[in-house]
């Protein structure tokens, strides 16, 4: 197991094509999808065939992933996944940060202390320049997580999704924090 972070109460690690499973309960819950796809189950085929790989991809600009298990510390006990990744392959200046949870870690502020960490290794050690995150505008608690991480509204937007979701037609928002906006908090 690699460990890529450690906060206070959390440990993310490298994801291994043994956490099928953890991913398969996570995706499987329809309130933890509900601003995903609407709640769907993921079938385990779905889940071994696009959703692990992806989450096992290295990065070449940092030769190493952009997605983590979320653990807690003190159990092991698997939490959910962060994403922090580069939007180029081969450059670190603009990831996104994104984070899936399972129910039992909503309001404990396990979003909040990871995404937090993650900023700032990525502005302290990883050589980001601008962190980005979005998602659905009736999406108000991962809303605040953005906020309460540093991050504050750019836009609205809306995407042509293939398939439309409840909330859908209110759009999206894109939240941001620059390195510069970041040192000048400090």
């Amino acid at each position: 197991m690699t460990t890529f972070l450690e906060t206070g109460r959390l440990v993310l690690r490298a994801f291994t094509a043994t956490d099928i499973d953890v991913l398969f309960a996570l995706d499987n819950d329809p309130e933890v999808m509900r601003f995903i796809n609407g709640g769907r189950p993921t079938s385990r085929e779905a889940i071994g065939t696009r959703g692990l790989p992806r989450l096992l991809h290295d990065y070449p600009c940092w030769k190493t992933r952009g997605y983590w298990a979320a653990e807690e510390k003190p159990t092991g006990t698997f939490l959910g996944w962060f994403e922090f990744r580069p939007l180029e392959e081969h450059s670190p200046a603009v990831v996104e940060l994104g984070y899936r949870l399972n129910r039992a870690a909503w309001g404990r502020g396990y979003a909040t202390e990871g995404s937090r960490a993650l900023v700032h290794k990525g502005f302290a050690e990883l050589g980001v320049e601008r962190v980005t995150a979005n998602t659905m505008v009736v999406n108000t608690r991962s809303r605040r997580v953005m906020e309460k991480a540093g991050l504050t509204f750019v836009r609205n937007f809306t995407g042509d999704w293939p398939e439309v979701i409840e909330g859908s037609e209110h759009g999206e928002v894109e939240y941001e924090l620059t390195r510069a906006q970041w040192e000048q908090r400090r």
